[in-house]
């Protein structure tokens, strides 16, 4: 009961996050649930958590999508997921997430200080940006970084953000879902903790949404900029076999 009660806490905690900025959810659960459950459960309990999620947040915040404008990101981000899960195999997981991490971090501080350079062919650089995307969801789970410095860099709306950033995520979780039951890997343990976790999933994601409308468009952009932070070192630390 109070591994269940402390996995509702982590789980909420990171949905509250999700919910106020469109994306941190694995990045903080992740590296807190493997400490006492398996890495083939907690994966598949955040592919299923991160499709209600998005889902959810979906509702509200499609209409202020820009499909148009993240289609190559989106495409890119699908192409680069079998190529993640080749380097997961061919190389470490630990020191994949140490090189991540600095890179992560080392941008993270740049942007907090107050580096831009605003990229004028946008379309252009997605096909790197969601090809790398896709690559860290393949290997690592942690599809988010690449995608999230480059918004905060093109300067993007935070309703614009948090969209385009629900849709993106939204897209690879149907994707992955299928991998992953072909796989073998949603199993009973999987529902079970799925079912258990449900309620801290919920009161988070409904209370980071309501959040979200709160903040102003600076905060919001320094909230985003210190999760990315966090989850930076927090990728180096599992990597570390510090938190993992």
């Amino acid at each position: 009961m109070f591994e269940i009660f402390i996995g509702i806490l982590i789980i909420f905690v990171a949905s509250f996050i999700q919910g106020l900025t469109a994306f941190g959810f694995s990045l903080l659960a992740v590296p807190m649930l493997v400490v006492f459950l398996s890495p083939k459960v907690v994966v598949p309990v955040m592919i299923i958590y991160s499709l209600l999620l998005n889902l959810y947040l979906f509702i509200e915040a499609r209409k202020d999508v820009m499909l148009k404008r993240i289609i190559p990101l989106i495409i890119c981000g699908i192409a680069g997921i079998p190529f993640g899960a080749w380097i997961l195999k061919a190389l470490e997981p630990q020191v994949l997430k140490i090189f991540i991490g600095v890179a992560i971090t080392f941008f993270a501080i740049l942007f907090i200080l107050g580096f831009r350079r605003k990229v004028k062919n946008e379309k252009r650089a997605f096909l790197p940006i969601g090809f790398l995307s896709g690559i860290l969801n393949g290997s690592i789970s942690m599809s988010g970084p690449p995608v999230i410095l480059f918004f905060s860099n093109q300067g993007m709306r935070k309703n614009v953000f948090r969209a385009n950033l629900i849709v993106y995520f939204l897209t690879l979780n149907i994707f992955s879902i299928p991998v992953f039951f072909l796989s073998g890997l949603l199993t009973e343990e999987v529902v079970t903790h799925s079912l258990h976790y449900l309620p801290g999933l919920l009161a988070g994601a409904v209370a980071g949404n309501a959040m979200a409308h709160k903040v102003q468009e600076n905060r919001f952009r320094k909230i985003a900029l210190v999760v990315i932070l966090l989850s930076g070192v927090l990728s180096i630390l599992s990597g570390m076999n510090v938190i993992s």
